[in-house]
């Protein structure tokens, strides 16, 4: 698909510098981009790039435009320019309405006729596949599942019992949702099994990236808001409440019955227990633990950064004198107060 720099300036509501009847037919690198490709300055440090970049156009913020040698398009939020410019570009492949012939898609179930179910899959009794939805191929679908309209899962998504997936969703390969929590009671030596009874209800426009889990709640549902993007590998567990919006990295864990605000963010391989809550615009970096409940918006860090390991070494062998030097410093303080008093007498 192609489009002509006025089109791309008009969708992105940037101001265009340059050949208005200029044509793009794809997105590229500042480094890659050739004259028929658009690219966008995302950091200063790629201001080099910039300056000898021969892509056909350029999105950049006004603060660049002196340093962009060709047509630009100048908007405060590049990326954001970038992204619609690349949907419009590239477009997703329309799938073709229909039942595959290897597909197994229970009677009670109802399909619109407008969705398109791939090889191998497998749709439940009473599921309801709302219009244009798509399953990849090798996707499986429990009982009374409800996918709403243009919702997409790539090949092997599973989606189990009663689970509600929002409209406009995207699963990507080996996401699954709606299976049992991790709910266990003690007999003596021995766990005993918690049915878990509640649902995963996701809302719309949320992304689930590859083979993340989302589990189904005990007693109450799993609920996902709306706009929410998981990256892949993510572990939610049993009754967790995500707010509209919130964004969480690649391998961030968030344990039982944790609610999480909107409009948050979760760095890569951070986590997050059990029955906290994180208030609305909390944003917690990669790797960091968090062990109690976060009320106010901001930045929150707890891990530590690498260093050389002789260093480490020295630190850790401290860390493990730690107790005793308190209560060292405990005595001294205690004699530093007596020495106090004997002199005020």
């Amino acid at each position: 698909m192609a489009e002509t720099l006025a089109e791309l300036a008009r969708l992105t509501g940037g101001q265009l510098r340059g050949d208005r009847k200029h044509t793009i037919q794809s997105v590229s690198t500042l480094a890659a981009a050739g004259p028929a490709e658009i690219a966008f300055l995302a950091d200063d440090k790629f201001l080099p790039q910039l300056k000898r970049t021969r892509a056909g156009a350029v999105i950049v913020d006004p603060a660049h435009a002196s340093e962009c040698p060709g047509n630009a398009i100048l908007t405060d939020n590049p990326h954001l320019a970038f992204a619609r410019i690349a949907q419009r570009l590239h477009p997703a492949s329309a799938s073709r309405p229909g039942v595959h012939p290897t597909a197994v898609v229970d009677a009670t179930a109802r399909v619109a006729t407008s969705a398109s179910i791939g090889a191998h899959c497998v749709v439940g009794p009473g599921c309801v596949i709302a219009e244009r939805v798509t399953l990849g191929p090798h996707c499986v679908l429990g009982t009374q599942v409800e996918i709403g309209d243009d919702t997409r899962l790539a090949a092997h998504v599973t989606v189990l019992d009663r689970c509600v997936l929002g409209k406009r969703g995207l699963l990507q390969p080996g996401a699954v949702i709606g299976a049992d929590g991790f709910g266990f009671a003690r007999d003596g030596v021995r766990w005993v099994k918690v049915p878990q009874l509640g649902r995963v209800v996701i809302g719309d426009d949320v992304e689930i990236g590859a083979n993340t889990a989302i589990d189904r709640g005990a007693l109450s549902d799993t609920v996902i808001g709306d706009g929410v993007k998981l990256d892949n590998l993510i572990q939610v567990a049993h009754n967790v409440r995500i707010g509209d919006h919130t964004a969480m990295a690649g391998q961030a864990g968030i344990a039982g019955s944790a609610v999480i605000g909107s409009r948050c963010t979760v760095g890569g391989q951070a986590v997050i227990l059990g029955h906290l809550e994180l208030g609305d615009d909390v944003h917690v970096t990669a790797t960091s633990l968090v062990t109690k409940s976060i009320d106010e918006p901001g930045a929150y860090s707890s891990s530590l950064k690498a260093m050389p390991v002789a260093g480490w070494r020295r630190n850790v062998a401290r860390l493990h004198q730690l107790d005793a030097l308190v209560r060292r410093v405990a005595k001294l303080e205690e004699r530093l107060r007596k020495l106090v008093g004997e002199k005020s007498v």
